[in-house]
């Protein structure tokens, strides 16, 4: 089966295995998802994210930092880059960089990332150590559209990972991660199906 012609156009950004990645091209295989992956974007080569792209029969594209000569100038070939692919929403999959203004204007109301914490509790990119260290007994993951700050985005679904006794970073980790799979599929699915709007910080899912 192919997908509907209405069917949603995703681009994923990726700098590494791409789990997230796999999530979405497996869920995306399924018409009534609503949603198909046209693109995979990074900013390095040779990763494991992109290797799924190619297996998954998707376009791809690679924009590093270092081929530029300023950080406008790459977030400038980025958003060109996704621009192509006339994306409906763009997602983070566990993409290392931060946009900037040109990439904001252009998708702002439509990037998503995940972060492995409940947000605003341990933003940055060692979320479940700080949550560990600081003796949290509830963290989890947070699905959130992107704005020009660390992780400050509006909040559009959040789930509860419990901090076991005998957890270490890793442990945890691997709990969140699987918990942020599914809270991603499962939300990308209701974004692309019903829509959305954000007031302020309040996103609502019809």
């Amino acid at each position: 089966m192919t997908e509907p012609a209405s069917a949603a156009r995703i681009v994923v950004l990726v700098s590494g295995s791409g789990s997230n990645l796999q999530a979405l091209l497996d869920a995306t295989a399924d018409p009534a998802y609503g949603a198909r992956v046209v693109a995979v974007g990074a900013d390095r080569d040779g990763i494991a994210g992109l290797d799924r792209a190619a297996a998954a029969g998707v376009p791809a594209f690679v924009v590093p930092l270092k081929a530029y000569d300023s950080r406008e100038e790459w977030d400038r070939a980025l958003t060109d880059q996704v621009a192509e692919h006339r994306p409906d929403l763009v997602i983070s999959a566990g993409f290392l960089k931060l946009v900037g203004p040109h990439f904001l204007a252009a998708f702002g109301d439509r990037y998503l990332n995940t972060h492995n914490t409940l947000l605003p509790a341990f933003p940055g990119i060692h979320g479940p150590r700080d949550a560990l260290h600081y003796g949290v007994k509830i963290t989890g993951a947070t699905l959130f559209f992107v704005d020009a700050g660390m992780d400050t985005g509006p909040i559009v679904a959040q789930v509860a990972v419990p901090v076991r006794d005998d957890d270490d970073v890793e442990s945890l980790t691997e709990r969140i991660k699987v918990a942020e799979r599914g809270q991603l599929v499962e939300h990308v699915g209701r974004l692309v199906r019903e829509g959305w709007t954000i007031i302020g910080r309040k996103v609502t899912i019809p």
